[in-house]
């Protein structure tokens, strides 16, 4: 049964940082493309990063240069560093395997996701 348990959130103030993890198991983590998605109030689910199984990254330009994410295959968990918060970046945050068929799709079931918000 795929689990994904994202963690880490919590109330920043504007210019602060935060660091989600996401706890994956049920799957073979190292073999999956990983990407983070964000759903603001009254919006569409938008992916905001996704790394390769091989450890290549890649952003939305609306987090570019602020966010990195990363993987540890060794603890199948999944991390975003957000630096330089915005109060735009105000959304819970999950995580889910991905495939990339002409446009990125997530893959399974949807976690309980972290909840971010950045003050101004």
């Amino acid at each position: 049964q795929v689990q994904l348990v994202e963690s880490g959130g919590g109330l920043v103030q504007a210019g602060g940082s935060l660091r989600l993890s996401c706890a994956a198991s049920g799957f073979a983590f190292s073999t999956y493309a990983m990407g983070w998605y964000r759903q603001a109030p009254g919006k569409q689910r938008e992916l905001v990063a996704h790394i390769t199984s091989g450890g290549n990254p890649n952003y939305a330009d609306s987090v570019k240069g602020r966010f990195t994410i990363s993987r540890d295959d060794a603890k199948n968990t999944l991390y975003l560093q957000m630096n330089s918060l915005k109060p735009e970046d105000t959304a819970v945050y999950y995580c889910n395997a991905v495939r990339q068929l002409g446009w990125i799709v997530a893959l399974f079931n949807w976690g309980q996701g972290t909840q971010v918000t950045v003050s101004s």
